[in-house]
């Protein structure tokens, strides 16, 4: 693995691209995955409003775009690009699905490499000459029924593959709240023992199992100390009406008491 700067070797290239939403789109793609080499060849309409609209936020990959009149141009100083095309071709080299030929162009950036990801027209997709440019036919394995992505999908997922093969993404990021201690989880359990008990729920003289049960599930879900808090705070809330009503109960006997003498 590679650190963020093997990504700053691979360009997107956008093969007369039809819609300028869809290059906008595919700006906010590569941005959120780590690349900003985006190269567009003969667009319909570029510079346009409605890109940089789509893009949110990404617009300084717009603002570098590089736009050539021919693929070939776009490809000056690649070594290895990548065709994305939804059908097989005739006499076209062996294709790899979008995984493995994300790992493909890894080893080539790896190796200080530039590679391009290569996505025709959103009608037409891209002609036998232009594919003949490319050295990696690359196919996403989508419902076969159905395998029409759009141009801003399909760069996203070629985005995610890329950073995926290049860049040490690390550790999934980790909790930032303290687990509970186990004393803290053992007053909570005293704390619905006494609840429950109080409220009849709970026999101290017939327990069952209750009490090892709930040790058990909060054992397994390993509580946080917010959660504790948060648990404790409402058993508080409940036990308050029931206070209420002894109160009330032990204010009418006395009443009555008093009225009887």
């Amino acid at each position: 693995m590679s650190d963020q700067s093997a990504l700053s070797r691979v360009r997107v290239v956008l093969v007369q691209p039809s819609h300028p939403g869809n290059i906008g789109a595919a700006a906010r793609a590569m941005k959120t995955m780590g690349l900003a080499s985006l190269y567009l060849v003969r667009p319909k309409s570029f510079p346009d409003t409605e890109a940089y609209t789509r893009a949110s936020g990404a617009t300084d990959v717009l603002d570098r775009v590089v736009i050539t009149d021919t693929l070939g141009e776009a490809l000056i100083g690649v070594t290895t690009a990548a065709a994305l095309t939804s059908r097989r071709r005739e006499l076209s080299l062996p294709v790899q699905w979008s995984r493995d030929a994300a790992h493909t162009l890894g080893q080539h950036v790896l190796a200080n490499e530039q590679v391009a990801l290569v996505f025709g027209n959103e009608t037409f997709g891209l002609s036998n000459e232009d594919l003949a440019l490319c050295q990696l036919p690359v196919m996403i394995p989508a419902n076969p029924d159905y395998a029409s992505l759009n141009l801003g999908a399909a760069v996203q997922l070629m985005c995610y593959e890329m950073r995926l093969a290049t860049t040490d993404i690390g550790l999934a990021p980790a909790m930032s709240t303290a687990m509970a201690t186990v004393d803290e989880v053992e007053q909570l359990m005293q704390h619905i023992e006494r609840a429950t008990t109080a409220t009849g729920f709970f026999d101290p003289s017939n327990p069952k199992r209750l009490m090892p049960r709930l040790r058990r599930m909060f054992s397994r879900i390993a509580l946080e100390r917010d959660e504790v808090n948060i648990l404790r705070g409402m058993i508080s809330f409940f036990e308050r009406p029931l206070a209420h009503r002894r109160a009330g109960t032990i204010e009418a006997e006395a009443r009555a008491d008093s009225s009887e003498s």
